[in-house]
């Protein structure tokens, strides 16, 4: 394992690693093709050279939205070769979404994959691009740009984002309607990748995968895990379970996952075979974070996949807090996200900013190279921040007396669906622009599949009019921008809202209640693909 305490770059951490394991292999394709460390160094290097003929360096902002491929990895290192501001953008993003992050991050490039999956992202891009937004087509799973690497500058760490200059912009959308840009550095996101490697423990020996959006910060945390580790993964373009068992099984995963929605699907498709065969044998790890484990659902996973489940708890803003480890009990796994990984310092506050002790239940703060330098907006940055550097995440839990975090709730309105941040005001706003919607509250229910589904309760503003149904509100949002992922999958028709407090606000809470059973028969036809 690589000591990466000193390494401030993502591309001395390419070096570092190709000198070290040259021929071992880093990536895999799903067919079996394969990539070791090194020629991934210099397939990065030809590309971070063609990217500069294109115009971009030091400092340039380029946003990307790329499918999970290989060649995503390849041009991300690239890019950090070159020492570019990257904004990645998830692919489930259209023109509202990728507006917002392109006119907020001031983008100057943005690279898209042509037509991905039925959609054009290039056509898009030239509709959702600021002016000065220059557009680049990669338009195949291999291309990149292919330039003589001896025409790059000398690699400088202090000019690449070694000198704690932003080296990446993520967006959430948090609990606020707009997305939030949040600021890194290569070295926050390596010691992201530092406590997920140190608390899985992976070895030259395992066989990883990554079939999660490569533009969620997950990506290169878990890279930075691969590259300290020396370990390769699986690259799935698309997640489909079944078809996804099948490659790990072939080339040997030992270590799967992404989040919850993935533990379940796995399941699934183990129940939909042979249920005396191990679905992926040589597993010995399902891994992941991003949306809450049900006690049930681990012990199933354990049973029937017979596999080791080692959820965490991370976040944009820091991408590991939190993980389980192989040495915890099954109680301890079952039951909490974990310990705080070397590089998160996780404390428990009160309202009024005391520190906690154990047991007490209060929001969980942060600090430490693990998290984030703030946000693209001030006034964002100094509302999370406390006067000692705390980072404030808005989530409720708190510290068993053996060190694990227990999360209990969120202060934030948000909803999380396999994995990803929904802002319920946002679709709240667009509904309200429905000519039949008088009043409409956005809710997170809980789903077997997903985490957590959309469901949207609204009051008519005609209780005698034509019927309001799921498909016209989907059509209605989807003609107003809004991406796939956000869609609500359950309709409920309230005759009013319940309020509460002195600010006669909606009671959410007694929402979630009222609706938390299974949707009508049918909701599925009208989100599927989401």
């Amino acid at each position: 394992m690589l000591e990466s305490a000193r390494i401030r770059t993502l591309w001395e951490l390419v070096e570092r690693r190709a000198a070290a394991s040259p021929d071992a292999v880093m990536l895999y394709e799903a067919d079996g093709r394969a990539v070791t460390f090194g020629q991934a160094r210099d397939r990065a290097l030809r590309a971070a050279a063609g990217f500069r003929e294109l115009g971009i360096g030091s400092g340039t902002r380029v946003a990307w939205q790329l499918p999970t491929r290989v060649s995503t990895v390849l041009a991300s290192l690239a890019l950090a070769r070159l020492g570019a501001v990257q904004i990645p953008v998830l692919h489930l993003h259209r023109e509202r979404e990728v507006g917002a992050v392109l006119a907020d991050s001031a983008a100057e490039f943005l690279l898209v994959p042509g037509v991905w999956r039925g959609f054009d992202y290039a056509a898009m891009a030239g509709r959702a691009a600021p002016a000065g937004t220059r557009t680049v087509d990669l338009d195949t799973a291999t291309e990149l740009p292919d330039g003589d690497p001896a025409g790059l500058p000398d690699f400088r760490p202090e000019e690449r984002g070694g000198d704690g200059r932003t080296s990446w912009i993520y967006y959430t959308s948090g609990t606020t309607a707009a997305p939030k840009g949040v600021r890194h550095t290569d070295a926050s996101l390596i010691a992201g990748g530092a406590g997920l490697a140190a608390a899985l423990e992976m070895s030259a020996a395992d066989i990883g995968s990554i079939a999660f959006p490569y533009a969620h910060i997950a990506g290169p945390d878990y890279v930075i895990a691969m590259l300290i580790g020396g370990f390769p993964a699986v690259v799935l373009e698309t997640f489909a379970p079944g078809a996804a068992a099948d490659a790990y099984a072939r080339l040997g995963v030992t270590m799967a996952g992404g989040s919850t929605a993935f533990y379940q699907a796995f399941l699934d498709e183990s129940r939909r075979r042979d249920g005396d065969a191990k679905l992926i044998p040589s597993l010995r790890v399902l891994s992941g974070g991003g949306a809450p484990l049900p006690p049930e659902l681990y012990f199933a996973v354990r049973r029937e996949l017979r596999c080791a489940v080692l959820h965490g708890y991370g976040m944009t803003e820091c991408p590991m807090i939190t993980m389980g480890s192989p040495h915890d009990s099954d109680e301890q796994l079952a039951r909490t996200a974990g310990r705080p990984v070397p590089g998160a310092e996780v404390r428990i506050a009160a309202p009024d900013g005391r520190a906690l002790p154990a047991g007490e239940t209060g929001e969980v703060t942060l600090r430490g190279p693990v998290v984030c330098q703030g946000y693209t907006d001030p006034a964002l940055t100094a509302a999370a921040f406390d006067a000692d550097g705390w980072f404030h995440t808005g989530d409720l839990g708190f510290l068993r007396a053996d060190g694990h975090l227990v999360l209990t709730g969120r202060l934030k309105d948000i909803i999380i669906r396999k994995g990803e941040n929904i802002s319920a005001q946002e679709i709240e706003d667009l509904l309200h622009g429905h000519p039949a919607v008088a009043e409409a509250a956005v809710i997170g229910l809980p789903d077997r599949e997903r985490g957590e589904r959309v469901c949207a309760v609204v009051t008519l503003a005609d209780p005698d009019g034509p019927a309001l149904t799921l498909q016209d509100l989907t059509g209605h949002l989807r003609r107003a921008g809004l991406m796939t992922q956000k869609l609500p999958e359950q309709l409920e028709i309230a005759a009013v809202l319940p309020r509460g407090g002195p600010l006669g606000k909606v009671r959410k809470d007694v929402l979630r209640e009222r609706y938390a059973g299974e949707p009508a028969a049918g909701w599925r036809e009208f989100t599927s693909g989401s």
